[in-house]
C-alpha cells in the first residue's frame, strides 16, 4: 500500500513537469490586427495549458495603435507571467514594440538590439511643432520638462498631433509605472523619438535582463521574482519545456486579407463578379466569388484605418473601367478610372507605420493590368463594329437570291435557304436569280439580279 501511494505521488509529481511549459509567440514584422489576434490566442493557449510563463519574441517596425492596444490589454490582464525578448541580434522594438516592452512582467533583450522611436505618425509623417528643433538638433528632455503647446487655433494640425503625442505619452508613462520602469525616458521616447541599445536600456532601468537566446534567458529566469496580478510569485524555469505557439490557418486568412495591397485586389475581384453575374444570370459561380470578395474587403476596411476618401476613389475607378466597356467613350472612362484606382489606393490607408503602406509599383502594375484588360476589350467592339453585318434585317438588303414562284406583283423567292414572300416592280420568272433591295416586314422587296445593266443598255 504504502509503494502503491509513492508511485502515485511519483506520477502526478511528472505529471505536473510535464504540463509546466514555456509558450513561444513570436512577432516578426508590422503589428495589425492580425498579429494581435494571433498574440491574444497564444495569451490563451498559455492560460489553458496554466503554462509557467510566455515569451513574446519580438522584432517589429511598430504598427497600428488599436492592434497594440489590445495585445497591452492581454497582457496586463494574463494570469501567466509575460516576458518580451527583443531577439534575435540586430532585431528593434520600435514604436508600437516599446510599448508593448514597457507593458510586460519582464522585459529583456538580445545584444545590439534597439527599442525606441515611440513617437505616434500620420499619413504624410508627423510635421514638427512650432518652434521645436530639427531631429538632429533634439537634445533629451529634463525631469519634468514639457513641450510648450501651442495656443493659437489657428494651428488645428498642431493641436491635433498634440493631444494624439500627449496621450501616447501618458500610456507609456502609466506603463512605466506600472512595471517600475524608467518614466523619463519612456516619455522621452515618445515626445522626441529616442531610441536605446540593450546595454543602454539595462543602464537606464528600461529593460530587465539581457539574453543571448531563449535558452539562456531561461535560465537567468529561474528563481526570478515577479509580480502577477498583484501577487509575488517565483518562476521556475530551468526544467520547463519550449511549445512554439503557431498561427493556425484563421490567422493566416487574417493576414492575408488585412494587407493594404490585398485589399484593392479583393475590392475589385468582387465588382467584377457581381456585375458578371448581373449581366450573365445562371452563371452563379461569378456572383459567389464576388460577393465573398466584397465580405472580405469590408472586414478588412473595418479593421485597418482607411481612408474614406481612397475607398470611395477605388470604387469610382472600378466603375469608369467597367462602365469603358459599355459606354463608347473612346478612352476617356478607362483612363479616368485608372487614374481614380491608383490616386484611391495611395491614399487608401490613413497611417505612415511602416509595413502598412500601399506598394506604388504593386498598385500600378494592377491598375494597368486592369487598362489593359478594358482596352482591349474595347478594341475588340471597335473591330466588330467594322465589320460586315451576318444576321438580322440589315443582313439581308443586297443579298442574292432564286424567284421559287413567279412574282409578278407579289410572289416567294428563296434567299439563305429559306422561303420569303417578296414583291417587285417588274415582272420575275421562276428560276431567276434576284437581288434584295428592301424589306416592308415580312415581305422583301427584290429585282432581277442584272435589272440596273439591263435598263442602262
Amino acid at each position: 500500500m504504502f509503494f502503491y501511494v509513492i508511485l502515485v505521488s511519483q506520477l502526478f509529481s511528472e505529471e505536473q513537469n510535464i504540463s509546466k511549459q514555456v509558450v513561444v509567440i513570436s512577432i516578426d514584422g508590422p503589428i495589425g490586427p492580425a498579429t494581435s489576434d494571433y498574440v491574444l490566442n497564444g495569451l490563451d493557449e498559455a492560460i489553458n495549458t496554466s503554462a509557467e510563463l510566455v515569451l513574446l519574441k519580438i522584432d517589429t517596425p511598430g504598427g497600428l495603435d488599436t492592434a497594440m492596444r489590445d495585445i497591452i490589454q492581454g497582457i496586463i490582464s494574463s494570469p501567466v507571467p509575460v516576458v518580451t525578448f527583443v531577439s534575435p541580434s540586430g532585431a528593434r522594438a520600435a514604436s508600437a514594440g516599446t510599448y508593448i516592452l514597457y507593458a510586460s512582467h519582464i522585459a529583456a533583450m538580445a545584444p545590439a538590439t534597439t527599442l525606441g522611436a515611440a513617437t505616434p505618425v500620420s499619413i504624410g509623417g508627423m510635421p514638427e511643432l512650432p518652434g521645436s528643433p530639427q531631429p538632429s538638433d533634439k537634445e533629451p528632455l529634463e525631469d519634468n520638462e514639457k513641450i510648450e503647446q501651442p495656443s493659437d487655433n489657428k494651428h488645428m494640425p498642431n493641436a491635433m498631433q498634440n493631444k494624439i503625442i500627449n496621450d501616447a505619452a501618458a500610456y507609456i508613462r502609466g506603463l512605466a509605472q506600472l512595471r517600475g520602469r524608467n518614466e523619463e525616458w519612456a516619455e522621452e521616447a515618445v515626445r522626441s523619438g529616442s531610441s536605446l541599445s540593450a546595454e543602454e536600456a539595462i543602464n537606464n532601468n528600461v529593460i530587465d535582463l539581457i539574453a543571448n537566446s531563449i535558452q539562456d534567458l531561461l535560465i537567468k529566469l529561474d528563481n526570478y521574482s515577479v509580480k502577477i496580478l498583484g501577487e509575488e510569485r517565483k518562476l521556475v524555469t530551468a526544467t520547463t519545456s519550449i511549445n512554439y505557439f503557431e498561427p493556425d490557418w484563421r490567422n493566416k486568412l487574417l493576414s492575408v486579407i488585412t494587407d493594404p495591397n490585398i485589399l484593392p485586389i479583393l475590392m475589385t475581384l468582387g465588382m467584377f463578379g457581381l456585375i458578371y453575374e448581373m449581366l450573365n444570370p445562371g452563371f452563379v459561380f461569378p456572383g459567389v466569388l464576388g460577393g465573398i470578395c466584397i465580405l472580405l474587403a469590408l472586414y478588412a476596411a473595418q479593421v485597418l484605418p482607411i481612408n474614406y476618401a481612397g475607398l470611395a476613389l477605388i470604387l469610382l475607378g472600378i466603375l469608369f473601367m467597367i462602365g469603358e466597356a459599355f459606354v463608347p467613350s473612346f478612352g476617356a472612362l478607362g483612363i479616368g478610372g485608372v487614374i481614380a484606382f491608383v490616386i484611391g489606393s495611395i491614399i487608401l490607408i490613413d497611417t505612415d507605420y511602416e509595413g502598412y503602406g500601399i506598394s506604388i509599383p504593386f498598385i500600378s502594375t494592377f491598375a494597368l493590368a486592369n487598362a489593359l484588360f478594358f482596352f482591349t476589350m474595347l478594341s475588340m467592339v471597335l473591330k466588330a463594329r467594322h465589320k460586315p453585318i451576318v444576321s438580322g434585317r440589315e443582313e439581308l438588303i443586297g443579298s442574292a437570291g432564286e424567284v421559287i414562284e413567279a412574282v409578278e406583283n407579289y410572289g416567294r423567292v428563296r434567299v439563305h435557304s429559306e422561303n420569303w414572300q417578296a414583291k417587285s416592280n417588274v415582272p420575275i420568272p421562276p428560276g431567276q436569280n434576284i437581288r434584295v433591295t428592301g424589306i416592308e416586314g415580312l415581305t422583301l422587296i427584290v429585282e432581277p439580279e442584272n435589272y440596273t445593266t439591263e435598263e442602262s443598255s
